[in-house]
C-alpha cells in the first residue's frame, strides 16, 4: 500500500527544523545557518510495518520559515497537513514556550493533525539550558512524543520521523 502524509515543521528561527530535514531525507548536515524564506518542501518515502502490512508513505515535509506571524500565506502552508514536528532548541527555553502557539494555530487550519517533538541540538551538551524534565513536561502539555535529537549527529532523527509516520496510520484506523 503506497500513501501520502503532509507534516509540517513547525518551531522559532535557528532552531534546526532545516537540519533536521537535511539529515532525515540526505543523512547530511552543514552547520551554516541559512534561513528558511516561506517554505521549502521536501520528500522521503518511508517503510513502515504495521500489524504485518507492509506501507509505502511518502512524507511531504513542508519546512516553515521560523515566524511568529500567523497570515494567510502561513495558513495555506498549514492547510491539509497530516502532521507536524514541534521543533526547540535545548540551548533557547523561550524556544520550547513558543511551541504551543505553533500547535494551536496548527490544529486551527488541521484540526486533526498529530504532533511529535524534536528538542533538537542535543549534542551541545554544555550549552543547553532545559532539563529533559521540562521537554517532557511541554510534551505532555502538547500529548505529544518527544525526542533529544541531533540533526548533526542524527540522533534519534530517524526514529523521531517514523514514530510520526506511525502515528498518521494510526490516524486513519
Amino acid at each position: 500500500m503506497r500513501i501520502s502524509k503532509k507534516v509540517c515543521l513547525l518551531g522559532d528561527f535557528a532552531v534546526g527544523k532545516t537540519s533536521l530535514v537535511r539529515r532525515f531525507v540526505y543523512d547530511m548536515f552543514d552547520d551554516k545557518y541559512l534561513s528558511t524564506l516561506g517554505v521549502k518542501v521536501s520528500r522521503k518515502v518511508v517503510n513502515l510495518e504495521i500489524g504485518g502490512d507492509s506501507i509505502e508513505m511518502t512524507m511531504m515535509l513542508w519546512d516553515l520559515n521560523g515566524s511568529m506571524g500567523f497570515d494567510r500565506v502561513r495558513d495555506s502552508y498549514l492547510r491539509g497537513a497530516a502532521g507536524a514536528v514541534l521543533v526547540c532548541d535545548l540551548t533557547r527555553p523561550e524556544t520550547l514556550s513558543s511551541l504551543r502557539p505553533y500547535a494551536e494555530h496548527l490544529f486551527a487550519i488541521s484540526p486533526g493533525a498529530r504532533l511529535v517533538m524534536a528538542a533538537n541540538k542535543n549534542d551541545l551538551t554544555e550549552l543547553r539550558e532545559l532539563a529533559p524534565e521540562q521537554v517532557q513536561a511541554a510534551a505532555a502539555d502538547l500529548d505529544a512524543p518527544y525526542y533529544l535529537t541531533s540533526a548533526k549527529t542524527g540522533e534519534r532523527v530517524n526514529e523521531m520521523f517514523s514514530i510520526l509516520g506511525r502515528l498518521l496510520l494510526d490516524r486513519e484506523r
